[in-house]
């Protein structure tokens, strides 16, 4: 059995505590290693040695830093297909998917490349007698990055890539569902010219995420996760007087309007409602038609494309559209909420659960399943199932849909699919999500605006990547100086005004 590591220093470290977790192989449901899990004794030696290693770093010019993200770039790009393969093996999904993965972080080290230019601060001259003021954006210090099983590329990137470039050193405990991309991008880091001790990387169950929380070191925490585990983080990291920023679950709503092309509208949710299994937090769940007419030329649309997916094990070649979930545990919860909705009135158009593949009847596979007249009351409505399920949601109305939207108590992604301007805009305009499509069905940002949700997908109030990633990891520092030229005029005793 394969024993995995930590990254402590520079170098592979095995773990200290004798506890271990299983890491699975999802198509398979063979454990294929075992992973340690950190004490809060290991979690504080590898914050101790990070704050060592942080003020040299932070003292290297931002353009030497910038180097650093421009050859981790670069060598990221020379072992993608590698990085896909660690993504595949451990998550379950298939190689394009895995390759996207990790372009998707990619292009945050790219902007990061840039980090200079984001880094400046401010000046006025004479902003009173002989007084000049100036900004500085300086590093926390010790940051830490607590990320999930999804995106074991692209995340880790996310909160990595911003926090080294603006001078941190970072803590980063990756899912221990899927900790080996984290591990190997710490290597290609170290190849990359990052010095040893800037980057640890602490695997960890929820011991490892409360020490990081309750540590006096560590200055900010990001976090991707949900709902409950956000809030749990957030609120103990700001008890703890640290900044926070964490991400949780989603229901994502795709509103059809009549005027829709229909055929691209099929498309995209067959798309973003089961690309990787579902199992994205910008994952289109809830399909809401508006008009009896609407929804019965889209469900048309849907069952030959749904039927049409083919589902397996990323070995099984490049044309498999998504893979296994996760765990058993997820699949269980899956086929137990298609089940309820069964229980609760909603039309199954397509059933999923009794998907078996031949040689891998171990795997953790659940077929794409589709629902027809869901309503809001019901448990498939009101969960983020997390699993390849697409809910319809009949509505009468542009408002009735909106509504719907609206009053949802997730607010990470949305999307309208429209041939009318006047609609795509009041529906941008009115709509409180953090990311909004048009005609678009999955509203990840592009690297160099910034990742965020609203309501109960998020708290903190500052976005993942992007300028926001920029302002999250540094703290301002305002200097107001005044050099003396001249006779001296002796004391001022009173608190005098900038005239």
């Amino acid at each position: 059995m394969k024993e995995l590591t930590h990254w402590i220093n520079g170098k592979h470290v095995k773990g200290g505590s004798g506890r271990f977790a299983d890491v699975y192989n999802p198509a398979t449901g063979e454990v294929q290693a075992r992973l340690p899990l950190a004490s809060v004794a290991e979690l504080n030696a590898a914050v101790e040695a990070a704050a060592a290693a942080q003020p040299a770093w932070a003292a290297t010019n931002p353009q030497r830093r910038a180097r650093v993200m421009m050859k981790f770039g670069a060598l990221i790009n020379e072992h993608m297909d590698e990085l896909a393969q660690l993504v595949s093996v451990e998550h379950g999904k298939t190689l394009p998917d895995a390759r996207g993965d990790v372009q998707r972080g990619l292009e945050v080290v790219e902007v990061c490349m840039g980090a200079p230019a984001m880094l400046k601060g401010e000046f006025t001259d004479n902003g009173g007698p002989g007084i000049d003021l100036y900004s500085m954006r300086q590093a926390l210090g010790v940051v830490a990055g607590i990320t999930p099983f999804n995106f074991p590329a692209m995340i880790p990137l996310w909160k990595m890539a911003p926090a080294l470039a603006c001078g941190n050193a970072m803590i980063l405990k990756p899912s221990e569902r899927t900790p080996s991309t984290s591990l190997r991008l710490a290597e290609l880091l170290q190849e990359a010219g990052l010095p040893d001790g800037v980057l640890q990387v602490v695997n960890g169950d929820k011991e490892a995420v409360d020490a990081i929380l309750d540590n006096e070191t560590i200055q900010a925490v990001g976090f991707v996760g949900s709902t409950p585990i956000a809030q749990y983080i957030y609120g103990r990291a700001c008890a703890n007087g640290k900044r926070a920023q964490c991400f949780g679950g989603a229901k994502n709503h795709m509103i059809i309007m009549p005027d829709a092309d229909m055929d691209k509208a099929a498309d995209a949710l067959v798309g973003a409602g089961y690309g990787a299994a579902g199992e994205r937090c910008m994952a289109i769940s809830v399909a809401v038609p508006v008009g009896d007419k609407t929804a019965d030329a889209l469900i048309e649309r849907l069952i030959p494309k749904i039927e049409k997916l083919k589902v397996g094990p990323y070995t099984a070649g490049e044309d498999v559209d998504f893979g296994p979930l996760i765990t058993k545990a997820s699949h269980d919860r899956v086929k137990s909420l298609i089940a309820s909705g069964v229980d609760q009135g909603a039309k199954l158009v397509l059933d999923g659960r009794d998907l078996k593949i031949q040689g891998y009847e171990n795997g953790f596979f659940v077929g794409p399943t589709l629902f027809d007249n869901v309503t809001p009351d019901m448990e498939i409505y009101k969960q983020e199932i997390f699993g390849p399920v697409l809910s319809t949601v009949r509505t009468q109305s542009y408002e009735e849909a909106l509504s719907l939207v609206v009053d949802n108590e997730y607010g990470n992604g949305t999307a309208i699919y429209t041939a009318d301007g006047d609609t795509a805009r009041d529906f941008a305009s009115r709509v409180n999500v953090g990311m909004v499509g048009i005609n678009f069905p999955i509203p990840v940002p592009l690297s160099y605006y910034t990742f965020g949700g609203w309501k109960k997908s998020a708290f903190g109030d500052l976005n993942q990547y992007g300028p926001d990633a920029f302002r999250f990891y540094t703290k301002t520092k305002t200097v107001t100086a005044r050099w003396f030229s001249g006779i001296k005029d002796g004391a001022a005793l009173n608190f005098k005004a900038m005239d």
